[in-house]
């Protein structure tokens, strides 16, 4: 293992311990896959589909012993992707802390999702982060994941 000195003096001179860094442009242009372990596939579908309104990307069956389902919208540079598998199944194992926040500045809008996520199986929760209480509401899925709805932006 390397000491921290070697670690701080190879990040510093711009190394890693994976490869070359990346320029900065390749992350500007990244598409972010969220991706999570859950007990039950159809029920994580529906709540994520119609809580947040967001449509069915890509799925799959019995691949490698994994079936899986994508979940986002077109144009968006995100998208969830939730898996299970029967065989080897991986109980969720999620924090407190372990948030998605969706940030949410129209009043209006804000309400009709916070109702939709209740309405389609979220639990309203109190977050472990006082700060998300003040404009949000912190909700819990059946496998325990966090997701805050924000009335605000996120600057």
């Amino acid at each position: 293992m390397m000491s921290s000195a070697c670690l701080t003096q190879r990040a510093s001179a711009g190394l890693s311990l994976t490869g070359p860094p990346l320029a900065p442009e390749a992350i500007l242009h990244a598409h972010l896959r969220i991706a999570r372990p859950v007990s039950n596939l159809a029920r994580t579908e529906r709540m994520y589909r119609d809580a947040l309104d967001l449509s069915v990307l890509a799925r799959f069956e019995d691949h490698d012993g994994f079936s899986g389902v994508m979940l986002g919208r077109d144009g968006l540079d995100y998208h969830f992707e939730f898996t299970h598998c029967p065989d080897h199944p991986i109980a969720p194992s999620p924090t407190p802390e372990d948030l998605i926040v969706f940030y949410l500045p129209d009043r209006p809008e804000w309400e009709a999702a916070c109702a939709r996520a209740t309405e389609h199986g979220f639990m309203p929760v109190t977050s472990f982060n006082p700060f998300w209480e003040i404009s949000g509401q912190t909700f819990e899925d059946a496998d325990g994941y966090r997701i805050v709805l924000q009335n605000g932006t996120w600057r």
